[in-house]
């Protein structure tokens, strides 16, 4: 008989093999993290891809699995409304075939170890290949973890207080060798009881861990009234025709024009916020350059602000965009003007996003900021897809403002990721966005709000948010868990090569 180790071709006969490529093709659009994606599509589409990489030859696996995450691509793409976007698409084309890449390390090792260590090569691969995009490419996690569609399972959620969100990825990528191996032993009890006891053990610790944590979690002693402000629908009118982000050279007969659209929308602002400081909020925070101003009015603004902190007795988040006369022509900043009238930060948005803002990135160091309602710290929309910048080296924060401005089709994923960086650092987030969803979620990825700007008139969001955050081990280690995932992906194909190839027994 033949060792059907070494004998992939077993597993799947002719044409049967490619109806797995059609499935994982088909649920892999699902699984990315969009307005389309299905939780558990993100675990079963691996699942797929590998049974048809183990059934076929190497280049033909590669290739087809390929094209298949390739698809999921444009289908993420569409659904964020971004397909047309050239320096995007191949962006992420690129970045699908780095993620590609473990399925086909997997195909060429995974027959010269134990089962067990055979199980290991695939997730170790991919949690260091996410790790590797999310380090060195613009796009940040936006695109590409497979722990982004996680995000509503609370109990497997507070493992990113420990990992990061690469632990979650790791159990979802090693759910496909185990099911693999499953189906290669025709479900043998005796010929997968290792395996398969070693990853469901792991699976329902995380989950039993998980659930404890959110059962014994104290409640909050101090809470404070946060509000959200965003524009009204006449006002975001006229914020939209003014194409706020790409501002030609403004000449000085264009400022008079400019300065009365932006004090429309100023004024609603502020309007807006009175009425929540007089309901009782304490914080207030407006979306990403909610408001908008040229250069030269910019101190006339921080001054306004200043009286209004003063005179309401709250903290007033201001997301600015201030329009400037020559190239980069637009400055995304945020202001935190304190109830003395202080500003405490002048933050510039690190990330600006790519292709799309071409204005000077910011040093992306996080303040944070005391005062009696917790630590407050700031950073800006798509810099919250950047774990290392999330984490504040001020020192630990107890509440995030994230002002944020988003575009239809990709508001949910864009507000669900801001759920993670809760979770690792152990921080409630408030983010109010404009053009997407706002919400507010305590340390443990609870959502205590959410408005969606476009199923509202009027995008005003309320909770009461915990003073005082908590302590994580990934607040304190950091992406520990994804070099270690690293590290063990060098070992076991080093492992792999020098093994010798096990020999077909025949009989």
């Amino acid at each position: 008989m033949t060792n059907s180790v070494t004998d992939p071709g077993r597993f799947a006969v002719g044409w049967r093999k490619y109806l797995w490529l059609a499935a994982g093709a088909a649920l892999g659009g699902f699984a990315l993290h969009n307005d389309w994606s299905i939780s558990i599509a993100g675990w079963l589409f691996l699942i797929c891809l590998m049974r048809f990489t183990r059934s076929s030859g190497i280049l033909l696996g590669f290739g087809c699995s390929w094209l298949a995450s390739a698809v999921a691509t444009v289908v993420f793409l569409f659904a964020g409304n971004r397909f047309s976007f050239g320096p995007i698409l191949f962006g992420c084309l690129a970045i699908s075939t780095i993620l590609t890449l473990p399925l086909l390390v997997d195909r060429l090792l995974f027959a010269r170890l134990t089962p067990l260590l055979a199980t290991l090569i695939f997730p170790t691969t991919r949690v260091a290949t996410e790790f590797l995009v999310a380090a060195v490419s613009p796009f940040g996690t936006i695109f590409g973890p497979l722990a982004g569609t996680q995000s509503a399972n609370l109990p497997l959620l507070q493992l990113v207080s420990v990992t990061g969100i690469y632990g979650i990825s790791f159990l979802m990528a090693w759910a496909a060798p185990v099911a693999n191996l499953a189906l290669e032993k025709r479900l043998s009890w005796w010929k997968i009881r290792t395996v398969t006891l070693a990853f469901t053990a792991l699976l329902g610790l995380v989950l039993l861990g998980g659930g404890i944590r959110l059962a014994v979690a104290p409640a909050a002693k101090q809470t404070v009234r946060v509000a959200g402000v965003s524009s009204s629908v006449q006002a975001r009118q006229s914020k939209q025709a003014l194409d706020n982000f790409h501002t030609p050279d403004v000449t000085p007969d264009q400022k008079p024009q400019l300065r009365r659209a932006f004090a429309f929308v100023t004024d609603d602002l502020f309007l807006r916020s009175t009425v929540e400081a007089h309901a009782g909020a304490k914080i207030i925070v407006w979306p990403e350059a909610g408001a908008l101003t040229l250069h030269d009015d910019l101190p006339a603004l921080l001054s306004r602000a200043a009286d209004f902190a003063r005179t309401q007795h709250v903290y007033l988040e201001m997301g600015v965009g201030v329009i400037l006369d020559n190239a980069p022509y637009t400055r995304d900043m945020a202001v935190l003007v304190d109830p003395n009238g202080k500003a405490l930060w002048e933050f510039d948005k690190a990330h600006p996003v790519p292709g799309l803002e071409d204005f000077p990135a910011g040093d992306g160091k996080v303040p944070v900021a005391s005062t009696p309602f917790g630590r407050l710290a700031n950073v800006i929309c798509f810099d919250a897809d950047f774990p290392g910048t999330l984490r504040p080296s001020g020192g630990q924060a107890d509440i995030m403002l994230v002002p944020a401005n988003d575009w239809q089709g990709i508001e949910k994923m864009h507000s669900e990721n801001a759920v993670f960086r809760a979770v690792e650092n152990g921080y409630s987030v408030v983010r109010q966005a404009s053009n997407g969803i706002a919400v507010t979620t305590d340390n443990r990825g609870v959502a205590l709000a959410t408005t969606n700007f476009f199923s509202t008139p009027q995008q005003n969001m309320i909770a009461y948010v915990p003073i005082r955050g908590t302590w994580t081990i990934y607040s304190a280690v950091g992406d520990l868990f994804a070099w270690l995932c690293a590290a063990a992906m060098i070992a076991l194909c080093a492992l792999a090569i020098v093994r010798p190839t096990p020999t077909p027994i025949q009989g």
